[in-house]
C-alpha cells in the first residue's frame, strides 16, 4: 500500500505525460535561417516576444565557408556566445538542420573534404548529446515529436548537403538540372520512409535548406534534382503521411507556397523562412507559381502557432519582421 502511495505521489507531483500535453492547448514554434555570426541579430527579441516552445534552424546557421575546421568551430563559438542568442537559447529548446555556409562550402556538395569533421561541430553548435546517433550516422537529419492537445506533430528534419550529387553551370550560371541526381543518399531515404510508413503524428513539418516546390529560378533548389523531388513527392503519397508542411531556407527571402500532389489528399504547403540577418532587398519580383501572398524581400523569420479545435488541428503561419509585424498570415487546417 505505502508502495502504491509513493508512485501516486510521484504521479501527482510531476504530472502524468498524457495530462501535461492535453493541458496545452498551443504549441508554437519559431524557425528561420541565413544568419550571420558577425552581423547585427535584433530578431531574437522579437521572436522571444513570441514565446516559442521550440526553436528550428533551417541552414546557413552561421557562415563558415572554410575547410579549415579551426575556423568554423571560432564561427560557431561567435554565434553561440552571440548575447541576444545566448538569452534566447537558454529559455528556449534548439534544434536544426544545415545547408551550404555552415556545412563549410558555398553550395557544397557531398564533395566537400571534412565533411565528417563539420558535421561534429553542427552537432556540437545545436548542443546535441555525445551519444546521440547523429553523431555516428552519415549526415545530421533527425526526427522529433511534439504534442498539442491530443494531436502529435512530427519535425523532420533532412540533410541536403552530405550526400547530394554535383551540379553543373550554364553559361548564365543558372543551374543545370541532374536528371537522376541524389540529394539524400540511400540510408537517408530508407529512414525517411520508416519514419514517414510508422508514424502515428497528425502533421508532419518537414524540413530542408534548400526549397522543395520552386522551379522557376535559377539558384539551388530540389528542382535540380528532379528524380530525387520526384521520389520526395511519390514517398508521402505512399507512406500516406498526413498534414505534411514543408520548410526551408537559403534564398534571402520569405513566401508561402502551395501544390496539390498525386495521391495526397490534401494541398501541401512551403514556408520559406530565410533573412535573419541580412535579406535579398533587391529581389522584388522572382516568379514562383506556387507563391500564395507576397514575396517577402525583408528580414525575417517564420512561426508556426498549433492549436487543436474539436477534432481538427489549425495551424496559423506568418512571416514576421524585427518589430514582431506580419508581413504574411496563412491560415492552414490541416487535413488528416
Amino acid at each position: 500500500m505505502k508502495k502504491y502511495l509513493l508512485i501516486l505521489g510521484l504521479l501527482l507531483h510531476l504530472g502524468s505525460p498524457v495530462t501535461q500535453a492535453q493541458a496545452k492547448k498551443e504549441l508554437t514554434i519559431a524557425f528561420g535561417s541565413c544568419n550571420r555570426q558577425n552581423l547585427p541579430q535584433p530578431m531574437w527579441g522579437a521572436i522571444s516576444q513570441d514565446k516559442p516552445d521550440l526553436w528550428i534552424w533551417l541552414g546557413d546557421n552561421i557562415y563558415g565557408d572554410s575547410d579549415d575546421m579551426a575556423v568554423l568551430k571560432a564561427k560557431y563559438d561567435q554565434q553561440l556566445n552571440q548575447p541576444d542568442y545566448k538569452a534566447f537559447r537558454a529559455q528556449t529548446p534548439v534544434i536544426g538542420t544545415w545547408d551550404d555556409h555552415d556545412y563549410g562550402r558555398n553550395d557544397g556538395d557531398k564533395s566537400y573534404g571534412p565533411k565528417k569533421e563539420s558535421q561534429q561541430l553542427a552537432l556540437d553548435f545545436l548542443q546535441e548529446p555525445a551519444a546521440s546517433p547523429r553523431r555516428q550516422q552519415e549526415g545530421i537529419y533527425a526526427a522529433y515529436d511534439y504534442k498539442v492537445g491530443r494531436k502529435k506533430i512530427k519535425v523532420i528534419l533532412l540533410d541536403d548537403r552530405y550526400h547530394q550529387d554535383a551540379l553543373q553551370k550554364d553559361s548564365t550560371k543558372a543551374y543545370i538540372p541532374n536528371a537522376t541526381g541524389d540529394l539524400l543518399g540511400e540510408a537517408q531515404w530508407q529512414w525517411l520512409q520508416q519514419q514517414l510508413a510508422t508514424s502515428d503524428a497528425d502533421a508532419h513539418i518537414i524540413g530542408s535548406g534548400i526549397q522543395f516546390l520552386a522551379e522557376q529560378h535559377p539558384y539551388e533548389k530540389w528542382a535540380n534534382f528532379p528524380a530525387a523531388r520526384q521520389r520526395f513527392f511519390a514517398l508521402l503519397a505512399s507512406t500516406k503521411a498526413k498534414g505534411v508542411l514543408l520548410v526551408s531556407g537559403d534564398r534571402h527571402i520569405g513566401e508561402v507556397a502551395k501544390t496539390t500532389l498525386p495521391g495526397v489528399a490534401y494541398p501541401v504547403y512551403e514556408i520559406t523562412s530565410s533573412g535573419l540577418t541580412h535579406s535579398a532587398t533587391n529581389n522584388t519580383g522572382e516568379a514562383n507559381k506556387y507563391r500564395v501572398g507576397p514575396l517577402v524581400n525583408q528580414k525575417h523569420y517564420g512561426l508556426f502557432r498549433f492549436q487543436q479545435k474539436g477534432k481538427k488541428l489549425l495551424a496559423t503561419v506568418q512571416l514576421k519582421g524585427e518589430e514582431g509585424k506580419a508581413f504574411h498570415t496563412e491560415e492552414i487546417e490541416v487535413v488528416e
